[in-house]
């Protein structure tokens, strides 16, 4: 394999010291989807499945030189943001994207913890849509973080449709709301619109708790499949097959919200691959 074929992604998040989310989620995410993963440390948690229990951030400069050592030396494919904190963060990596010209950038707008605890300062979110907005390939709201993003109320898919419009109109060039918040019993729905047109993807609602790090899974699956040259269509659809055999191969680590199986969708691939009677996939 020569340099040019290894696809890189780039995380720019907080650390998850529980393992299911944050950095350690996306790295596991690229690493199982084939892309050769690299991080910008925003903040350190001291965080398992019970919750969060303190919020160590890092300085803009701090986060900024991390971005830089990747932007002089190695370059990325795509970019994932999840836990950004503060403004000036926020406002910091904007900068370092516009900068390096990089064109394939998810931000999953992480701003509450499954337990509760706020994740994203309340000034920060004018800098989120003013300064990350403009420059996104995706965003991937749940139905809490459209809801904050937009002002909105969000109880129907005419809701979500609505919030979508909002968040493409900051410049986003797709908007995703993901369906774990809808009620429906079966089903999770996530909406996409693209600007012109909206599209539905459909997985079986799994009855859980172990659902820690679902969103940053989920995009920063997104941002793998784009590093390797996906469309977005196609990048969702792996992501929400990824997700989906995560959520339902479950590990039952910790007393409380769990973590996602990471490496259930490439055992799926290879069980697969065993039953038509192929190659082992290493």
């Amino acid at each position: 394999m020569t340099t040019s074929q290894v696809f890189k992604a780039l995380t720019i998040a907080g650390s998850d010291s529980g393992g299911g989310a944050g950095i350690q989620a996306d790295l596991k995410t690229f690493q199982e989807l084939g892309v050769f993963g690299m991080s910008a440390i925003t903040a350190i948690t001291a965080q398992n499945t019970l919750g969060v229990q303190a919020v160590y951030p890092m300085s803009a400069e701090a986060v900024t030189a991390q971005i830089h050592s990747i932007g002089e030396d190695i370059g990325t494919d795509a970019v994932k943001t999840g836990m950004l904190f503060s403004a000036d963060i926020i406002q910091a990596v904007a900068e370092q994207i516009r900068h390096y010209r990089w064109n394939q950038v998810v931000i999953d707008p992480v701003m509450i913890a499954k337990g509760g605890a706020s994740l994203l300062q309340q000034e920060a979110i004018t800098a989120l849509l003013t300064h990350l907005l403009p420059l996104a390939t995706v965003i991937t709201p749940n139905v809490p973080e459209a809801e904050e993003l937009t002002g909105l109320t969000i109880h129907s898919v005419e809701d979500k449709k609505e919030a979508a419009r909002i968040l493409s109109g900051y410049g986003a060039k797709v908007v995703i709301i993901k369906g774990g918040h809808d009620a429906h019993p079966e089903e999770s729905v996530d909406l996409l619109y693209d600007g012109e047109a909206f599209h539905t993807f459909v997985g079986t609602r799994i009855p859980t708790k172990n659902t820690h790090g679902t969103g940053c899974t989920f995009s920063s699956a997104i941002a793998a499949e784009l590093a390797k040259g996906s469309d977005v269509i196609d990048a969702v659809h792996t992501a929400k097959q990824y997700i989906q055999a995560a959520i339902e191969h479950q590990l039952e680590i910790g007393h409380g919200h769990g973590p996602t199986n990471h490496w259930a969708y490439r055992s799926q691939a290879m069980a697969a691959n065993r039953d038509q009677g192929g190659v082992p996939i290493v």
